[in-house]
């Protein structure tokens, strides 16, 4: 594997696969350009360099077919913009050579959206899993991936990953492609050795205490993650709705709130681990409740194993936030994914704020913290503080399953 610090650029085609699946309003507008900046210096590098730019992603979730919704020419003028340079677009990723053939030293030009093909992610279309017909499709469709991938590969000299966003998905773009390049030209962006060193940080450099805060509504999503840090952390925080399903395990009331009624056991069995191996683990003991899901509906602060009939809670109460605080100021490593309430309405905001405001203290007393997942990110953003935190993931399923130890199939395919 190259190191894109090491590559010279000049005179070569550089096809860099980016996450720009950046949010749009109703009208097309980019509503957020982070993933963008984001990528800017993997890019400006390679045009410095005296190298040709271009660029592929994907944009939601068109399954495999053409949807105006998500295509990339909304999002050219942005990238223009952030680049200061003009961008040419290609409306079929698949039909770029003419485009490519004509592109110059130093002229950039983008792709239409990955997803649009099948063969992007490899996933059979019009056929269910159970049919009998599955197997042989799924074969078939491998092969198609990779006429897709060594298309895409024929239009560079150099490859370049800096989309760790989908670096947990073996897609065409993301890891079928490396393999049309050398070792010595294929390389990793700024952007993902930063995502990569970070998890480093927080897996194999670890200062104590270590405090991990998972948020969000279901346990379930999280269980992998939560037992690969059982034997990292010292503290563990679990918020957000989560909260509701360890509070009815263990006997509590909890009215209206968010549950996962099959996931009651695996809660009693986290606790129980947590216990075992000697991990503090915190939950929320009081909670502001609401009694409709809405910004202005009425509120009660109560225990978060005793709300009444007609009540849910929607965000970490007072003594709960005061709690959070108090464990991860001290701390020295700290991993926030999931918020602690639902953020988005302004009145349920506290317990999210709370949580990253000591991280920020924190931070400033000489801790690592990452902050990752969308809506964490969401938060550090809504809340202006992801400057002061030591970084801010932008991957959300490919931070998690790093963090589970799993291998990242779009890091691997260019190590």
């Amino acid at each position: 594997m190259a190191k894109i610090d090491d590559y010279n650029f000049a005179g070569k085609k550089a096809i860099v696969r980016v996450d720009f699946n950046v949010p749009l309003d109703e009208n097309g507008k980019v509503t957020d350009d982070t993933r963008i900046r984001g990528a800017l210096p993997t890019l400006k590098k390679i045009l410095a360099d005296g190298g040709s730019l271009i660029l592929m992603s994907h944009m939601g979730k068109p399954k495999g077919k053409v949807n105006e919704k998500y295509s990339l020419k909304q999002i050219r003028e942005d990238v223009a913009k952030a680049l200061g340079t003009d961008v040419k677009f290609v409306h079929d990723c698949q039909k770029a050579d003419e485009a490519v053939a004509e592109l110059k030293p130093g002229e950039v030009l983008l792709l239409e959206n990955l997803r649009f093909y099948p063969e992007e992610e490899g996933k059979p279309v019009g056929i269910d899993k159970e049919d009998p017909g599955y197997k042989a499709a799924k074969e078939e469709m491998k092969k198609s991936q990779k006429e897709f991938a060594k298309h895409l590969a024929s239009y560079a000299d150099a490859y370049v990953n800096d989309a760790f966003g989908t670096a947990h998905r073996a897609h065409a773009s993301t890891a079928v492609i490396a393999d049309y390049f050398n070792a010595d030209d294929k390389m990793l962006g700024y952007l993902m050795e930063k995502e990569v060193k970070a998890v480093d940080n927080i897996l194999k450099d670890i200062k104590r205490p270590f405090t991990a805060i998972m948020g969000g509504s279901k346990v379930s999503t999280k269980i992998g993650i939560i037992e690969n840090l059982m034997d990292k952390v010292d503290n563990l925080i679990l918020c957000g709705g989560m909260t509701y399903t360890f509070a009815k395990a263990q006997g509590g009331k909890i009215g209206d709130s968010i549950v996962e009624n099959d996931k009651l056991d695996l809660a009693l069995d986290i606790l129980k681990k947590a216990k075992g191996k000697g991990v503090n683990l915190v939950l929320g003991t009081d909670c502001i409740a609401a009694n409709a899901f809405d910004n202005d509906a009425q509120t009660i602060v109560c225990p978060s194993n005793d709300i009444p009939d007609g009540w849910q809670g929607l965000d970490a109460g007072p003594e709960t936030q005061k709690a959070f605080a108090e464990v991860i100021r001290p701390s020295k490593t700290i991993l926030w994914n999931g918020p602690a309430g639902v953020f988005e309405f302004e009145n349920f905001t506290k317990g999210s704020r709370a949580i990253a405001e000591a991280i920020v203290e924190a931070t400033d007393n000489g801790a690592f913290s990452l902050v990752g997942g969308g809506d964490s990110v969401a938060c550090v953003n809504k809340f202006g503080l992801a400057d002061s935190v030591s970084y801010v993931s932008t991957g959300g399923g490919a931070l998690l399953e790093a963090i589970e130890g799993k291998t990242l199939p779009g890091v691997a395919a260019v190590k």
